[in-house]
């Protein structure tokens, strides 16, 4: 028996033929905020960031938020600041290899955005997963460079709520220097992160940081599966840590949550989001204000899926 899983889909229909990479946020008056790229087809001209409102129980339609002309959206990533304000990263470009990092920010609860702000070269903002805010302010972002020989996973931060980044890595295995992506972070004690990341290994990965990110241990397996594919974890409020991934070495079904009370060294499954043949995958996770955990994920590239676990299904856990 798991925790019990409430579900719907954000949108039934929209004007796009295929959608990926969701990411989810919670406004200062409780709304969530929903964004993925969809378009043709993953790379196709068209893609452009997309976004819906859960307000007063009920999805909003589809509308676009960001839109490059000529090239591909890829992957957002909606974070909350300190003053409310609302980043929206994401990166446009041909492909992951020749991407370009860029935000805008909403003051009112994503209702109305400012123009596109390209990132400086050599910085791509949060590649995947949420940024977090560590005990003593600062923006930890967890990102990664798809070149066309390997894959690396890199931190960047902010001292100074966004306004400078400095960028600390590489995170590698010992031996095997590439392979890591899209690291999704948790902080255990002040200036004590862990990364979790995705891999070619058949595992999802993790590392160490005792400084706040500057400095990171060599990555060792988890007892995690991992099928090269994206994963996304938060820390809840009582500090245990809830995972979504899909617990295979091959495939992007199922989709699974598990929580450990132990920084991520042991695991127990919570739930199956989904079981049956098909792609489910690149979750994104948050705990709302009132303690429910919320996941967005693909389905099987149409439409976007939202989930959401009570903070009593979790107590019991």
């Amino acid at each position: 028996m798991g925790a019990e899983v409430r579900s719907e889909f954000i949108f039934e229909r929209a004007p796009f033929v295929s959608c990926h990479a969701s990411t989810i946020v919670e406004t200062a008056d409780g709304d969530l905020l929903a964004a993925w790229f969809g378009g043709a087809d993953e790379g196709a001209k068209d893609v452009a960031i997309w976004m819906a409102r859960l307000s007063g129980g009920k999805w909003s339609e589809p509308q676009p938020v960001a839109r490059e002309a000529a090239v591909p959206t890829w992957n957002p990533v909606l974070f909350r600041g300190h003053d409310n304000r609302i980043w929206l990263f994401y990166k446009f470009g041909p492909s992951p290899e020749t991407w370009t990092g860029a935000y805008k920010t909403s003051a009112d609860g994503g209702r109305i955005w400012t123009a596109t702000t390209p990132l400086p070269a050599g910085l791509l903002g949060p590649i995947k997963n949420k940024p977090i805010r560590l005990a003593n302010g600062d923006i930890v972002a967890g990102t990664s460079v798809e070149s066309y020989h390997s894959w690396t996973a890199w931190i960047e931060r902010s001292s100074d709520e966004g306004k400078m980044w400095t960028k600390h890595g590489p995170i590698v295995i010992p031996g095997e220097p590439f392979g890591l992506i899209q690291p999704t972070l948790v902080e255990l004690a002040p200036e004590h992160l862990r990364a979790f990341m995705r891999s070619r290994q058949g595992f999802i990965y993790m590392a160490d940081s005792s400084d706040g990110g500057r400095a990171w241990s060599p990555a060792r397996p988890s007892s995690l599966p991992n099928p090269n594919a994206g994963i996304d974890c938060v820390r809840l409020t009582d500090g245990r840590i809830v995972m979504v991934y899909n617990h295979s070495t091959r495939e992007r079904s199922p989709l699974n949550v598990a929580v450990s009370s132990d920084g991520g060294e042991t695991w127990t499954p919570v739930a199956t989001l989904e079981d049956q043949p098909g792609e489910f995958s690149y979750p994104a996770v948050i705990q709302s204000s009132n303690g429910d955990v919320h996941i967005t994920y693909t389905w099987k590239r149409k439409r976007i899926k939202h989930a959401a676990i009570s903070k009593d299904a979790l107590k019991g856990l």
